[in-house]
């Protein structure tokens, strides 16, 4: 049996086949999470984590480090950002991409209490009524009625609160990321007052209090966690993190944060911390080498590289200066330091992590998931429209339409652009497409190169090479932890404005130039290298 600490988030890990003269390496750790974002101690004293991407709730014991999984991918709750029980053991969750919220009850059975709260994300119980709020520039504070009633608006217009608590004074405590404030209400008033307790944070996302009364709040841009007096707003830094983190929970006087990457990390006192579980990849998207020689990973929030011992190297992060938004595609632009990126919020850019600068070239698409750079310039496409586009300066083509469900695009050394759709892969004509590989799955990252289209069949699990001359296909690996396990169908993640705009799986696949062959696997979170025997 695998230890907690060696095992994945995606079930049975089974073991992949390779082909003859081929070896498969495994480049980073698997994920345990989809990242972890709101913490909750659960009345049986384990901490329960909301993974937002991964639609998903675990409970992890700090003591063994083993996780069970509460609320699976594919089920009831979808994109949970935060949760809290009630002294009946219910645990409600804040679906921020559905814009609903949820109850679970000891049993399992799950049911909507509403629907028709955008961006929903802080929530809290005290003494059994329920406060929940909208992380969304003009959000709303409320108080739920668990019969079924309209909720109370409390506050409204608000510049995104989030993570929130109710302190020993009977206030309720709250962080508005956009002012970089903590501002607290009494919740008992006809008509609440805010009163400012903090200013100049580091983007606040969470508070918590502990046993003195003392507010504890996560910093998510400086990745700071702060001790803060309520009563004179005094600052304290308890620990310096990687920025990211997202929530707090204490078991017992014992304190642990959240990062975006999964990362669990309990805060020992005097600037001291353990690693309770360690962060890795969330899916991992698109993968491209630099002109460094570096492997590049496109995790949404995250630009990484990776390390010869395979740790995850960051290089900026959403909240990076001139970071592009949530990444999805990836590929070196042809000028050095330089890679052309699409987002899920709708933009194709130049992007330069060195200097923090991006230059968006086009905006506005719907879903944009694979980018490549050719004799045409640069070729995107929009899942949601079935579009393959040509990005120029100040100009947008359209060189083709009516693709269903398009993911990848890559550029064959005599030019022509072949694009990744439901069942097969296709080649741009003047007049529109025509098949070139078809009997696939569910094809996704796509890589031409003068000896080989190397595919990532998302649905078969396999990376297939085909003979661009005679078009045998050889199945390199199959195996593969990508996409779902068997008999689990994810929900649409519809996005979470203004942070990202609909999020779904792109397994990307790049070449080093030795020829080794990277692919990600977004099912237990890892990249994976293929070689050839000897290489």
């Amino acid at each position: 049996m695998s230890s907690p600490e060696t095992r994945s988030r995606y079930p049975g890990n089974p073991q992949a086949e390779v082909a003859d003269g081929w070896r498969l390496d495994r480049l980073t750790a698997p994920s345990r999470l989809f990242g972890a974002n709101g913490l909750r101690t659960g009345p049986d004293g384990r901490i329960y984590i909301a993974q937002v991407t991964g639609s998903q709730i675990s409970a992890l014991d700090v003591d063994t480090g083993v996780i069970e999984t509460i609320s699976a991918k594919g089920g009831d709750i979808i994109a949970p950002d935060d949760i809290a029980f009630d002294s009946r053991g219910n645990m409600v969750a804040t679906e921020v991409m559905e814009g609903r919220v949820s109850l679970r009850d000891p049993a399992g059975r799950s049911r909507v209490l509403r629907d028709d709260i955008p961006s929903a994300n802080g929530i809290t119980f005290h003494q059994d009524r329920l406060f929940i709020n909208e992380c969304r520039d003009g959000g709303r504070l409320m108080e739920f009625d668990l019969d079924g009633g309209p909720p109370r608006v409390l506050l409204e217009n608000m510049p995104s609160p989030n993570a929130m608590e109710v302190g020993p004074d009977g206030m309720l405590y709250f962080p508005v990321m956009t002012a970089n404030e903590i501002w607290r209400i009494d919740p008992d008033a006809a008509e609440p007052a805010v009163d400012v307790v903090a200013t100049g944070l580091g983007v606040p996302d969470s508070v918590k209090f502990d046993a003195e009364g003392l507010i504890v709040s996560t910093q998510v841009a400086s990745g700071q966690v702060l001790q803060i007096d309520p009563r004179t707003g005094e600052q304290r830094v308890m620990a310096q993190l990687t920025p990211g983190l997202d929530n707090c929970t204490f078991v017992g006087g014992r304190l642990f944060v959240s990062n975006f990457t999964g990362e669990i990390t309990e805060i020992v006192g005097a600037g001291r911390t353990r690693t309770t579980l360690p962060g890795a990849l969330n899916w991992p998207l698109d993968l491209a080498v630099g002109d460094d020689g570096r492997l590049y990973v496109a995790d949404g929030t995250y630009l990484y590289t990776i390390a010869a011992d395979g740790s995850l190297e960051t290089v900026a992060m959403l909240f990076s200066p001139g970071y592009p938004g949530f990444l999805r595609g990836l590929v070196p632009s042809g000028t050095p330091g330089e890679f052309v990126v699409t987002t899920s919020g709708g933009q194709v850019g130049r992007y330069r992590p060195e200097s923090g600068e991006t230059d968006y070239l086009a905006d506005g698409f719907d879903q944009l998931y694979g980018v490549a750079v050719g004799p045409r310039g640069i070729i995107a496409v929009e899942q949601g429209t079935g579009r393959v586009l040509g990005i120029g300066p100040g100009d947008v083509e359209v060189l083709a339409t009516g693709l269903d469900t398009p993911v990848g695009v890559t550029v064959t050394p005599d030019g022509t652009v072949l694009v990744s759709e439901a069942g097969r892969v296709v080649r741009l004509t003047g007049s529109g497409t025509e098949s070139v590989v078809d009997g696939l799955i569910r094809p996704q990252g796509l890589l031409a190169t003068a000896e080989a289209l190397y595919i990532v069949d998302a649905g078969a699990q396999a990376v297939l090479a085909v003979d661009p001359v005679t078009n045998t296909r050889t199945t390199l690996a199959s195996g593969l932890p990508i996409g779902p396990p068997p008999g689990v169908d994810p929900k649409p993640l519809k996005g979470m404005p203004p942070f990202s705009g609909p999020q779904g799986p792109f397994a990307g696949i790049a070449a080093g130039p030795d020829g080794t062959l990277y692919v990600s696997c977004d099912g237990d979170g890892s990249v994976q290298a293929l070689r050839r025997v000897g290489t």
